[in-house]
């Protein structure tokens, strides 16, 4: 059965000038239209009747995988401005035999683009290996592992929808089910570099894990030290809110042969076998809401933003990119690390998990320095993770909301 129900289009928030174009929104999951789940409850889950039945190769597993799945796609979101790129986030539960799709559309100047698969996701990977998919390049764009990017000379783009499939085996009887489904949508823009800073000082207490001491652990999964930036640092932010894997979970995997194995645990159930790695900022987000959090992906436009977050307790995850002084190899084309605090000078206190060892990871980088690759870098690329239901900081009067 398909069911449907409009809702009417948001007020926007105008983009001002002279401000970094980034906007986020959760899509209404009360509203939209739906063959084979539920509507009208917070949660899309399968319902008893109406599934469409069919067979999945997984390219990383088994083929001919027979399942039931139901789907429901959001009504239009609009944009206060024309955008280029878009990163989705998903808070989901997949029990075993179940995992889902994600996927996002976009319109602007009279037309529609196709679909674009956004990932294949199952929180473990006994049933499908959670991947991202190449091969979708088309006039209008592509996706670049965790980020839809329009095509240089293609129309502008005003609004997006995104559809979720649901799946489980045939026979099954679990259900799967997402409670949150958002994206964040940007386009370039040069940040101002140094932000300013009011003189308030934080500093979280956040574990430190080192990636370097994980070098050689689990080749299968990209073997440690430099690959596994993102893991460590979500395994980080985990353990600030005391979430994170059971000891019953982590005496089946990895064992006691590694130290710290909620960072090779982390590895393991972020990897995208698409990608071979464990650094889709997408699926890194979806992890941690196996544990009680709620999470999502999006930009932020400066450190004095980052800041409400940490005086809120919730420290981020922060994706920078180029020459960075004090840095263990003095430059990445991309790499992950915790904002924990800001110190009375406006620098930026990180655990940074590129050190030798887990007690050098907290590291202080200066404000304009570590904005120029963050900011400059990745776009301000963060994940925030956060325990279910903490209220986070209002957003920035008179912008478009980004988060």
């Amino acid at each position: 059965m398909t069911t449907s129900t409009p809702s009417p289009a948001p007020t926007l928030v105008p983009q001002p000038a002279n401000v970094p174009a980034v906007s986020f929104a959760r899509a209404d999951l009360s509203r939209g239209s739906a063959t084979g789940v539920t509507i009208g409850t917070p949660q899309r889950e399968l319902a008893t009747t109406g599934l469409a039945t069919g067979s999945y190769d997984d390219p990383y597993g088994q083929s001919g995988i027979d399942y039931e799945s139901g789907s429901w796609t959001s009504d239009w979101i609009p944009v206060a401005f024309p955008f280029d790129e878009l990163v989705a986030s998903w808070n989901a539960e997949t029990p075993a035999t179940t995992w889902i799709k994600v996927e996002m559309q976009a319109r602007g100047a009279g037309r529609e683009t196709k679909f674009y698969t956004m990932m294949m996701w199952a929180s473990g990977d006994t049933d499908i290996h959670r991947a991202s998919m190449s091969g979708q390049k088309s006039a209008d764009g592509d996706v670049n592992i965790d980020t839809f990017k329009r095509s240089a000379d293609a129309a502008p783009l005003d609004s997006y929808r995104l559809r979720v499939t649901l799946y489980r085996r045939a026979g099954s009887a679990a259900t799967p089910s997402v409670r949150m489904l958002a994206a964040m949508v940007s386009a370039p823009f040069k940040y101002e570099i140094p932000s300013p800073f009011d003189g308030s000082a934080i500093d979280l207490q956040v574990p430190t894990f080192s990636q370097e001491e994980h070098k050689g652990e689990f080749p299968q999964y990209d073997g440690g030290g430099e690959a596994w930036c993102s893991p460590t640092s979500t395994a980080m932010v985990l353990a600030a809110h005391g979430a994170g894997p059971a000891e019953d979970e982590l005496e089946k995997f990895p064992g006691p042969d590694y130290d710290d194995p909620y960072v090779d645990y982390a590895a393991r159930y972020t990897y995208d076998w698409n990608y071979k790695g464990a650094g889709n900022w997408s699926a890194n987000v979806a992890y941690a809401t196996r544990f009680g959090l709620e999470g999502f992906v999006t930009r932020l436009r400066s450190l004095t933003e980052a800041q409400l977050f940490l005086t809120a307790s919730i420290p981020l995850v922060a994706s920078i990119s180029g020459e960075l002084p004090g840095f263990l190899f003095g430059k990445t084309n991309g790499h992950l690390l915790v904002i924990r605090g800001i110190d009375t000078q406006g620098d930026v206190i990180t655990n940074d998990p590129a050190v030798k060892t887990n007690p050098d990871a907290r590291k202080v980088y200066g404000r304009a320095d570590f904005e120029r690759v963050w900011l400059g870098g990745s776009g301000g690329i963060v994940y925030v993770m956060y325990p279910k239901g903490k209220a986070l900081p209002l957003n920035v009067p008179g912008l478009p909301p980004n988060w």
